[in-house]
């Protein structure tokens, strides 16, 4: 097994036990009782600069770590 298929492997494993988490950490996407009051969270400040907030920076996080999840994938099963 040659060196950089090593140290890939590291990187794919650490990805992996990320990924995990950070989707853990993200809240569900359910409504609650906002939809019965009628609210909307696109008007509202949180809804205006959710990409700000911590909700956010995980969402971003995520899509990193799942492209990178998706590229390593493809790169170990090259025979190299």
């Amino acid at each position: 097994m040659s060196v950089l298929k090593i140290i890939v492997t590291i990187i794919y494993i650490i990805d992996c036990i990320a990924l995990t988490v950070v989707v853990l950490m993200q809240e569900g996407k359910q409504k609650g009782l906002g939809v019965i009051g009628g609210g909307n969270t696109a008007d509202t400040y949180w809804g205006q600069n959710k990409m700000r907030s911590k909700e956010g920076v995980l969402i971003k996080a995520t899509r990193i770590m799942a492209i990178l999840f998706i590229v390593l994938s493809v790169v170990l099963n090259m025979n190299f």
